[in-house]
């Protein structure tokens, strides 16, 4: 029985040719070998399993073969090719670093170097894992390779560049290999499962090719092992189970179910692939991988980097369009945050399954975020109009200095055209200077900065007050005075109350369900609130409702008013300086160490 060979070995190229994926490397050589510009050092550096060392040995051989082809390729028939091949060359030299790193070994080198070549132009020196060398053993190396015999060329190779001198780097050609892509790795093992008469299924050595991240030899290496454990029949199931890979589908599925926020099919479906015996942190890597190749599959410009079989690739690209930018954005970003606090940990399984909830609940979020800012809470610090009726209320009161510093800034004097001067807020202008019949004149605060001064549009110049009053009012007007019943008025309001929720207007929605309005007189109603929050909700919204009834019911008198149940009303403190005052209230202590440490609020 013959001894088997691994195909890592047997099918080694032999030509710069038949190197895979390193073509902007095999080209400059070979340009070089034609021209005679021949370096006196080499250095080969990339990942493993990339061609580095197989490079190396083509240079050597076709340095000194007799017959160069007019390609720039060896012959591999004339005496130094044959010798080569057959690995008994004295003019090749195959160091590695790994096991020879002292400086007796370098000068070993050394003496050898002053030897000539037999027969051929150079003698080679192929120096492997080259960043191994000692210290010692670098500098002992530095004056033969800077100034070598005529008939000497060094190749170093090796995997980590940075642990080289920069002395012995400036002294060098460097070549950086690259990671050779998926689609060439998977056509060359493509070749090799045809030449041993191997059936195979494109997404399987699609998935050998990812897996191998690479580099071409670990593609090999498992190209092999799974051809024994299938029988000569590469399939996309036989790899996934002998890899110990993770099904696209289950990527697929678990998408389909964060999309449609189910949240329950999605932990059983995680706890299907625990049960598979997969790690947890295996599968969020590949969620991450999948929400990437989703993102890379919307745009045609980037399509490119999708590195799948046609077949994953057109399930990428339907699944792509159902998911939003914003949601795999999101996606990915509580992704990577799981995969970071995954080993710290001490329940990882729930640290999995609550990234996945987040996930599953991302749709909700986003139809709250696009709720228009009406339907929020004023932040701190952000000015508010107060309405009317709020003015004489206890919360309009204003509070003492201690509690709520003032600044000292200059505040605009503004004195709108659509609202009539008062005492409190505006001068007024000399009865010889404005006439009555006139707009007023807008008055800016001399002492503000410019960017609150408030400037009339252009629009608005020649026209009267009431024709302004009359552009900004937001109400429809009407002389209709139809009757109507309360059971009819209910029922228009259920009516705007889903125009709401079909609108996502959660907020609003809330208040119409929650809040009937109740009959006062002939055409008044109330709605009763909460809090100050629902207040100012249902006021801006106020306008819409009432042309919605009035056009409806065809009553242009009908009014609805807001008003807070004093019972029920809690007032809940917002800003900092609040929130302190509620928590010092129920503890003094944090008075005493807010006052002896001098602290403040953010």
């Amino acid at each position: 029985m013959d001894n088997f060979i691994v195909s890592a070995r047997k099918y080694r190229p032999v030509t710069f040719e038949s190197v895979v994926g390193q073509q902007h490397i095999t080209n400059t050589l070979k340009n070089a070998i034609k021209n005679n510009q021949l370096a006196q050092a080499f250095l080969f550096c990339g990942p493993r399993g990339v061609g580095k060392t197989t490079c190396a040995r083509i240079l050597a051989k076709t340095i000194n073969c007799e017959n160069l082809q007019p390609n720039g390729e060896a012959c591999g028939v004339c005496a130094s090719c044959q010798s080569f091949q057959n690995g008994n060359s004295f003019n090749v030299h195959e160091l590695d670093a790994a096991s020879n790193n002292s400086v007796d070994d370098i000068r070993s080198l050394i003496e050898q170097v002053r030897i000539p070549p037999q027969a051929v132009r150079y003698k080679i020196y192929i120096i492997d894992e080259v960043h191994m060398l000692s210290q010692a053993a670098f500098n002992a190396f530095l004056k033969t390779l800077e100034e070598p015999p005529h008939y000497a060329i060094f190749i170093l190779a090796t995997t980590e560049k940075h642990k080289i001198l920069p002395t012995i780097l400036s002294r060098c050609q460097i070549f950086d290999f690259n990671r050779i892509r998926v689609d060439d790795m998977a056509a060359h093992l493509a070749s090799i499962a045809q030449k041993e008469d191997i059936s195979y299924e494109t997404d399987g050595l699609h998935i050998i090719a990812q897996k191998a991240d690479g580099g071409l030899r670990d593609a090999l290496s498992m190209f092999d092992q799974i051809v024994s454990f299938s029988g000569g029949n590469v399939t996309y199931r036989s790899v996934i189970d002998n890899l110990n890979i993770l099904d696209y589908d289950y990527y697929f599925n678990i998408t389909d179910r964060l999309l449609n926020e189910d949240n329950a099919k999605t932990l059983l479906l995680f706890d299907e692939i625990l049960s598979r015996g997969f790690d947890g942190a295996h599968f969020i890597s590949g969620l991450s991988e999948h929400f990437r190749n989703l993102l890379v599959g919307k745009d045609q410009a980037t399509l490119k980097l999708l590195e799948v079989s046609d077949g994953i690739r057109s399930k990428y690209l339907q699944q792509s369009q159902a998911a939003t930018m914003s949601f795999l954005l999101s996606a990915m970003n509580i992704a990577n945050q799981c995969d970071l606090s995954y080993k710290l940990s001490k329940n990882q399984r729930l640290q999995v399954e609550l990234a996945l909830l987040k996930m599953c609940n991302l749709q909700s979020v986003f139809n709250l975020a696009v709720t228009p800012l009406t339907a929020m809470p004023a932040s701190e610090g952000q000015l508010k109009k107060k309405p009317d009726s709020a003015v004489n209320s206890p919360e309009g009161e204003q509070k003492p200095v201690a509690e709520t510093p003032i600044v000292n800034a200059a505040r605009p004097v503004e004195v709108a055209v659509n609202q009539p001067l008062n005492k409190t807020t505006a001068v007024e202008a000399p009865k010889n200077e404005q006439p009555a019949d006139k707009p007023k004149i807008f008055i800016p605060n001399l002492q503000a900065t410019s960017s609150s001064v408030k400037i009339p549009s252009l629009k608005d110049v020649g026209k009267t007050k009431d024709e302004m009053l009359d552009e900004e009012d937001p109400y429809i007007k009407g002389d209709a005075r139809n009757d109507y019943t309360f059971d009819q008025l209910l029922k228009c309001w259920s009516d705007y109350a889903a125009m709401m929720k079909a609108d996502g207007k959660k907020n609003l929605l809330t208040i119409f369900t929650t809040n009937p309005p109740k009959k006062l007189g002939e055409n008044l109603y109330e709605v009763i609130v909460e809090n100050k929050v629902q207040e100012n909700v249902f006021r801006d919204e106020r306008p819409n409702l009432l042309n919605y009834l009035r056009t409806t019911l065809k009553n242009f008198d009908i009014e609805v008013n807001v008003r807070i149940d004093e019972v029920t009303a809690v007032k809940r403190p917002y800003t900092a300086s609040e929130k302190f005052q509620h928590m010092a209230a129920k503890n003094p202590a944090l008075a005493e160490l807010k006052a002896k440490f001098n602290l403040d609020f953010d």
